[in-house]
């Protein structure tokens, strides 16, 4: 029965075709309007459409179409053609995504050195890449510029040791809960619907999102410190059916991979005006913001049972942890000889 609805829906996205030169494909995403995620959506929707080349995207975002595993799954099975999401939901589906779990990995490091490593010919991004392909589906990017998930607290953490006993909320993610473990901290995986309420009735203690998300949530009202932690890189991948992918014909690949790409990079600025513009609006309504030095990082990287964590998550990932850490280091390198030269 799978399998009918999906040669049905296929064959229904590329029914014009037969009468015209345009194919339309269905994308879909949870992102609220107006955040950075639609916004990205909608830049690629637009950069597809001015290319007139026939391909057409008909985009239903904020949940329209159901939650990010729902969309994942319908990608998978050709339901629907392109879906974008945060990292932390593909993980059921792609295992290897699991290096997006790594704490702070991404931390030191600048947007370019980033950029280069998810979106270019690294390492990395092909043997991410062949593991999109192995589950279905086809990469087309990420999305991000060193921003990253946030600490909100009623306490100040100042120090590794004051996250001890934190109540903290999280998603629920199995290594997200580990490293606050880690740390001596008290994850508790709470539906995101509930966590306001759950604050100010000090059920939960603090939580972890991007600033932005914070302020749409309004979580200035009932915490006053804002932890720049950075523990987890605040990233966006948009992906598609990899046999609706391969189906299309070069031109319509070329004008879908050159939209993503074109968009990926517009969208760094903004996400960075975006990140720094809403600290501010925290900080603004009463917030105090913890700034952290290198030391900080070092020390919670040399916890014992974040290490642990690292190889446990390398070992299921096939050593894919360790090709992330491996690419970050090897650009960095690069930019730096660049920039000297």
């Amino acid at each position: 029965m799978k399998k009918i609805t999906a040669i049905f829906i296929f064959i229904l996205l590329f029914s014009s075709a037969a009468y015209s030169d345009d194919v339309w494909l269905v994308m879909g995403d949870t992102t609220a309007k107006g955040a950075a995620g639609q916004i990205f959506a909608q830049l690629i929707v637009d950069k597809i459409n001015a290319a007139k080349s026939g391909l057409q995207i008909d985009y239903y975002p904020n949940g329209e179409l159901g939650g990010d595993s729902e969309l994942l799954t319908k990608a998978k099975n050709g339901e629907i053609a392109i879906t974008i999401c945060q990292t932390a939901p593909v993980v059921a589906f792609v295992p290897e995504m699991a290096v997006f779990d790594l704490p702070m990995a991404f931390a030191r490091y600048h947007g370019d050195v980033i950029d280069r490593v998810l979106n270019s010919d690294s390492d990395f991004r092909k043997k991410i890449s062949q593991a999109y392909e192995n589950a279905g589906l086809h990469l087309l990017g990420f999305m991000q510029n060193a921003t990253y998930r946030l600490v909100t607290s009623n306490k100040d953490l100042l120090t590794i040791n004051d996250f001890m006993g934190l109540k903290i909320r999280t998603m629920q993610n199995e290594n997200h809960m580990a490293f606050w473990y880690a740390l001596g901290a008290e994850p508790t995986p709470i539906a995101w619907k509930e966590v306001k309420n759950s604050l100010a009735a000090n059920v939960i203690e603090a939580q972890e999102n991007a600033a932005d998300t914070c302020v749409g949530a309004g979580l200035y009202e009932v915490q006053k410190y804002l932890a720049c932690t950075d523990h987890i890189l605040y990233c966006n991948q948009i992906c598609i059916n990899a046999e609706i992918y391969n189906n299309l014909s070069n031109e319509h690949k070329q004008v879908l991979d050159s939209a993503v790409s074109s968009a990926v990079q517009e969208m760094r600025k903004r996400l960075s005006d975006i990140d720094f513009n809403n600290k501010n609006v925290l900080e603004s309504s009463g917030m105090y913001i913890v700034e952290y030095d290198r030391y900080f990082f070092e020390d919670v990287l040399s916890i014992q049972a974040v290490k642990d964590l690292y190889s446990k998550i390398d070992t299921e990932t096939s050593g894919l942890a360790s090709a992330l850490v491996k690419s970050l280091d090897e650009v960095e390198q690069a930019l730096k000889a660049e920039q000297a030269d």
